[in-house]
């Protein structure tokens, strides 16, 4: 598929190819992440080591930051990270929550 940047696209169609493009490689970078946050779980010992503050208020701040370098709106992105972030948070609980009650039975 050929890359053409935004300003390159002379009709909808372009544009969509494109989109659809960028769709796809963010999914890819979502199921990296994803990976990451799935072995972290397994690292981890108590439901409570999900939920990190510091760490998820260093994540925004550099999102945030990286949003601004870019000229994305910053509140788009930081939107999308606490979104992701909050799935990610219950997910470890789940797992981390289940790992415990395997072991009491």
């Amino acid at each position: 598929m050929a890359l053409r940047k935004a300003e390159e696209c002379e009709n909808m169609e372009q544009v969509r190819v494109e989109i659809d493009r960028v769709d796809e490689e963010l999914l890819d970078l979502v199921a990296e992440r994803f990976s990451y946050v799935d072995r972290a779980w397994q690292l981890k010992t108590n439901p409570a080591d999900a939920r990190v503050p510091w760490r998820i208020r260093q994540v925004i701040d550099k999102v945030e930051a990286r949003a601004k370098q870019r000229g994305l709106p910053p509140e788009l992105a930081v939107a999308l990270w606490r979104q992701m972030i909050g799935w990610f948070i219950q997910y470890e609980e789940e797992k981390l929550g289940k790992r415990i009650e395997q072991a009491s039975e």
